[in-house]
């Protein structure tokens, strides 16, 4: 029978990063002990319980069906109790030494970071701002961990637990290398779709947000390649007959920087726009709602971005 008298609250703090981390070291590390206090605490958490809770296994641990029952009912106890103490505490920007884990998108990253960045170090400078890569296949997931505090990125509505705000309205420009045939004279689709096109996907999907318009014109492009990051993308373009339409924003700082030429996009791409979304347990957190009201006005200075003329 379990002994709940020798459950206490930094017991099951080190159960849920155990859990969460299935590593014994990486929640230590998390948690800023040491290994050895963590293994002491599953040792007190193992006894008390009368189970193994973490089986060893090559690169971590394995919970067992114990663990695994346990696991939810914890971090969500954890999490409200959080949430509890997070609305009564007093929040200060120009103080406080919170550590903001938020989950962007490359693009997002791109665009909104170096602001938001920029507005912190003003209003808030002894915060720390953990960036993780985000999209669809993906958020949900980190903010429902508890790994993430926020995701944006162009994301599908969520469930009734999570809270979406949409940001920055987007257009999307075309760029390619001096020279190419598209860097002068009419954009037709007909001409746009005559080159293989260049996409970037960070989960490697190769369909992308003009696939379904161009079909719906009766001109599917080809796509000649799909890259992950977009630091590759200057060289490839100057490189190649590579074609690329991207995010008018992105479009214009590579078209600047690298010398590239931006061009019009020939079909229209709808509803494409960054979202904003986290669980509502957070809703009144003061310190998370300090760093949603940043963002929020990150991206409303950010205004819109003008077309290039055909």
């Amino acid at each position: 029978m379990a002994d709940l008298q020798n459950l206490d609250l930094n017991l099951l703090r080190v159960f849920d990063a155990v859990a969460r981390e299935r590593h014994v070291t990486r929640a230590a590390e998390k948690l800023n002990l040491s290994q050895p206090a963590v293994s002491n605490a599953l040792a007190r958490l193992r006894q008390a319980l009368g189970d193994e809770l973490f089986l060893r296994r090559p690169g971590g641990v394995e919970p067992t069906a114990l663990a695994l029952s346990l696991a939810g009912p914890v971090r969500e106890m954890l999490d409200r109790l959080r949430q509890m103490l997070s609305v009564h505490a007093p929040f200060d920007p120009a103080t406080t030494e919170r550590i903001y884990t938020v989950a962007f998108s490359e693009y997002a990253e791109s665009v909104l970071a170096p602001p938001l960045l920029e507005m912190m170090a003003k209003e808030a400078p002894r915060a720390l701002l953990a960036i993780r890569h985000a999209d669809r296949t993906n958020a949900l997931d980190l903010l429902e961990a508890g790994d993430a505090e926020l995701a944006v990125a162009v994301l599908a509505e969520p469930p009734a637990l999570y809270t979406r705000v949409r940001l920055l309205p987007e257009n999307f420009l075309t760029l390619v290398r001096p020279g190419h045939p598209l860097a002068e004279g009419p954009m037709t689709l007909e001409r746009f779709t005559a080159f293989p096109h260049l996409l970037h996907s960070a989960n490697g999907s190769r369909d992308g947000a003009l696939d379904g318009p161009l079909a719906e014109a009766g001109h599917p492009r080809r796509i000649g390649a799909v890259v992950a990051h977009l630091g590759a993308v200057p060289e490839i373009l100057m490189r190649t007959e590579l074609v690329m339409t991207l995010s008018a924003r992105l479009a214009y700082r590579l078209a600047e920087t690298q010398g590239l030429v931006l061009r019009p996009c020939p079909v229209e791409i709808r509803h494409v726009r960054l979202s904003l979304v986290f669980h509502r347990r957070l809703e009144a957190d003061a310190g998370h709602a300090w760093l949603r009201r940043t963002l929020l006005a990150v991206a409303r200075d950010m205004g819109p971005v003008p077309g290039v003329g055909a």
